[in-house]
């Protein structure tokens, strides 16, 4: 069974001592980089005055590292066995960050960590190998997590994966993707900064990151000046328009009347996947030409099928197969095995 992990990809320095503030190591993740403590996640959201992630880190970055630490940390509560992890990066980031990704993920990892903020003692240390590491295009384990499921095993589709940093889509076949149809272009993340502006000709949104709008974006309401404002309209508004200019315009520019007739479904992942607004704006405009399927569970797709690749890898070895996705608005760890937590 697939066991899956997420967490909002947000951090923080926080060298204070907090006790007893979440229910577990997932809701309270603290680690300790460097003499520095950084509260990661919801406990970010939570404890945090300014959580942010800077927007397709690279392995070199702090955020990217502690993300990627805290994802081991939480595979490693399950099995004390070596991992064999899959992770990957848009398709345009992908081939410069491939190698430095599997340099900095490969090996032991001796983590320090604070299990106070659940009620366990104020720093630990769990040491946690890697025996190896696969770097994967992100729309590649979208794919591999629809081919999963019986519906879209053996049928060529398009795939379209809805990031908060990056929008990807392509036409899959049995004997795999055809690169010509790739698409990499803006996220969802297009869609939060246009709602800011929208608001801010009414409102003083403070000094909140985006990162925090965007919890408010998904809710469809906010609290500005202690009232709470519904944005479900605005947010209707603004995903419109981010269909129009950047996901349409992409598709039309990239895919051919050749492309639409070699398959007749249009498989959705991501948590764009989510927003109906969107979900309706592909129906309008696809509808009369592909079948329009969303995934299930789309916010987890690319990291179960980042799993489901390390299953494939592992072999009969004895170690555990984990997919991490590290996306700009949440990350997501999958964890094969045979039992639950």
């Amino acid at each position: 069974m697939l066991i899956t992990y997420p967490f909002p990809s947000v951090y923080e320095t926080h060298n204070g001592d907090l006790v007893n503030v979440a229910s577990d190591l997932l809701q309270g993740m603290k680690i300790y980089s460097d003499q520095t403590g950084y509260i990661i996640g919801q406990l970010a959201l939570s404890e945090g005055i300014n959580p942010h992630k800077a927007i397709n880190s690279s392995p070199h970055e702090l955020d990217y590292r502690l993300l990627v630490q805290s994802g081991l940390l939480l595979a490693s509560s399950l099995s004390d066995e070596p991992i064999v992890l899959t992770s990957g990066f848009p398709f345009s980031t992908y081939n410069m960050n491939r190698q430095a990704a599997i340099d900095f993920i490969t090996g032991t990892h001796r983590i320090e960590y604070a299990p106070s903020t659940f009620g366990g003692s104020t720093r630990q240390f769990r040491s946690v190998a890697v025996a190896k590491t696969e770097i994967i295009p992100e729309i590649y384990g979208c794919v591999k997590a629809a081919r999963n499921s019986d519906e879209f095993r053996d049928k060529p589709f398009f795939m379209v994966s809805l990031g908060y940093g990056t929008f990807e889509a392509c036409l899959s076949n049995k004997s795999g993707i055809v690169q010509r149809t790739m698409i990499s272009a803006q996220g969802i993340r297009y869609a939060v900064d246009d709602c800011m502006k929208e608001l801010s000709k009414s409102y003083y949104l403070g000094l909140r990151t985006e990162h925090q709008f965007d919890v408010a974006f998904q809710s469809g309401s906010t609290m500005l000046n202690r009232k709470r404002i519904d944005i479900t309209e605005i947010r209707k508004l603004v995903l419109k328009r981010y269909f129009r200019n950047v996901i349409a315009s992409a598709i039309r520019n990239l895919w051919t009347d050749e492309d639409y007739g070699k398959a007749d479904t249009l498989v959705i992942a991501g948590g764009g996947a989510l927003y109906s607004d969107l979900m309706d704006s592909f129906d309008e405009e696809y509808g009369d030409t592909l079948n329009i399927r969303i995934l299930d569970d789309p916010l987890t797709a690319a990291s179960r099928g980042y799993c489901i690749h390390s299953v494939e890898v592992t072999g009969d070895q004895n170690s555990v197969a984990v997919g991490l996705d590290i996306g700009n608005a949440n990350t997501v760890v999958t964890i094969y095995s045979d039992f639950a937590p």
